[in-house]
């Protein structure tokens, strides 16, 4: 007696990249979705032959992928500013003048509106799941926009109780507000909340204790920015005698549970740290590049991964990274990688796509769930388009010609949890035509209401 299949959501075809643990590539493969997650995955004429009469998306020709993890976003203002911080001001200044106006400023609508924005973006980039970076002062909010667009995240408010930053709070209220937000969005859901420090020196050795504490009491990710730049380092130094790494070590906060947003400027005692508390690192090279931040000159990051560190990439924000496209991010990444080391063979595009999908997953926590196209995951599913003129004649190594060639733009469909976000190129959750005007307008209140003044150097009419 036979037993009936469950009903699928889709048939998905094409040569799937698995990125199991041999990194299988499956080629005239298909996959079979049941509800949010894979349940077949292996040769198209079997998996049709068990699934008859369902949908189908891909072709013969798509390469199909996990869905690609973005593990720093800041989903607030910067988007309505996007690409208006001018790239030749000090950080000081880019920050004071106009990164802390704009926060303070910032409205409910404003971070929702945002973060729609940009996840979208994400969205039609391939970019799945986001982890929201901790600068949100309405991380309700972007939470709402996330369930909108219905991709995967991680949200986190605004934790500082550094004096005269925008929502910074005593230890105990930053804390409190942590805790309620997790309890509003508890892992494991397509949206939950894990514990967000500003990091740098706005977070007193005090508050960073008790969100650690907190963080494992909750059995949740603790984030925060460190070492961009050499000057936490110098700050770190001159008040603890040793470097930022080290003495976060030194107070019990590093571990497995522990994202560091950057950590470019680091030394060798801090890489054995990272290392040995199995802390992981989100990179973010195009903020680095964008801001003029020396990662030409210091390149941690591969010297981290090669000592078999947790790395992950991140796509900042909309003024240090401006685009939200994790495979631009993870082209730069693999560049940076060889020619620092000016050694084409240290990392490659299949290294790089590694920290887009299952190495980022583990990264961030979420290896159990995505990361990866095998039987009982989250169905979160990238489908390249290769009938373009960019993909001809079709290379024998598929990556390459993704990575290096064509990137996101031949992104087709993209689901997130089963769902059908992406169609063709176009989203399919959120009337993009519809956001033109509003947003053009929210952000035109916006820049009033924070006294900045955006200038260009080109004269316009």
């Amino acid at each position: 007696m036979s037993t009936a299949m469950p009903a699928a959501n889709w048939v998905i075809t094409g040569d799937i990249v698995t990125m199991d643990a041999h990194r299988t590539i499956i080629t005239e493969g298909a996959m079979a979705v049941v509800g949010n997650k894979i349940a077949a995955v292996g040769k198209a004429h079997n998996i049709r032959a068990q699934y008859r009469g369902v949908p189908e998306l891909g072709s013969a020709q798509a390469l199909v992928l996990p869905g690609f993890i973005n593990a720093h976003q800041h989903l607030t203002a910067d988007r309505l500013i996007a690409s208006a911080i001018p790239d030749n001001l000090a950080a000081s200044s880019a920050i004071f003048d106009w990164v802390l106006p704009v926060h303070n400023h910032v409205s409910g609508d404003d971070d929702e509106l945002a973060a729609t924005l940009s996840l979208t973006e994400a969205a039609a980039n391939g970019i799945t799941t986001t982890i929201e970076a901790g600068t949100v002062a309405h991380p309700d909010r972007v939470a709402k926009a996330m369930t909108t667009v219905g991709v995967r995240g991680a949200i986190g408010g605004w934790g500082s109780d550094a004096d005269g930053l925008p929502q910074s709070a005593s230890v105990s209220e930053v804390i409190d507000a942590q805790r309620q937000l997790i309890e509003r969005y508890s892992s494991g859901g397509l949206v939950e909340a894990a514990v967000t420090l500003v990091g740098h020196n706005l977070m007193s050795d005090d508050l960073v204790v008790e969100a650690a504490d907190l963080a494992r009491a909750t059995q949740t990710r603790l984030s925060f920015h460190l070492s961009p730049t050499p000057d936490d380092s110098n700050y770190y130094l001159e008040r603890t005698g040793c470097r930022p790494l080290v003495h976060l070590d030194r107070l019990g906060v590093l571990g497995s549970n522990v994202l560091v947003g950057h950590a470019v400027h680091v030394d060798t005692a801090e890489l054995e740290t990272l290392v040995r508390t199995n802390t992981a690192v989100v990179s973010c090279p195009w903020a680095y590049l964008r801001l003029g931040q020396g990662v030409t000159k210091c390149f941690a990051h591969l010297d981290l991964w090669h000592q078999g560190g947790r790395v992950a990439l991140g796509c900042d924000t909309e003024n240090a990274g401006d685009a939200v496209d994790a495979l631009r991010a993870a082209a730069l990444f693999c560049g940076l990688a060889k020619d620092t080391a000016q050694d084409p063979t240290q990392f490659g595009a299949h290294h790089a796509l590694e920290l887009l999908t299952i190495a980022g997953a583990e990264a961030v926590g979420m290896a159990d769930r995505i990361g990866s196209l095998e039987v009982g995951k989250m169905a979160d599913i990238v489908v390249i388009d290769r009938s373009g003129i960019g993909w001809l004649p079709p290379s024998p190594d598929p990556i390459l010609q993704l990575l290096w060639a064509n990137g996101s733009r031949s992104v087709s469909d993209v689901l997130v949890d089963g769902n059908l976000v992406i169609k063709d190129g176009n989203c399919l959750t959120v009337d993009t035509e519809s956001l033109q005007e509003p947003t053009r307008q929210a952000a035109k209140r916006l820049v009033e209401r924070s006294g900045i003044r955006p200038s260009s150097r080109w004269p316009m009419h």
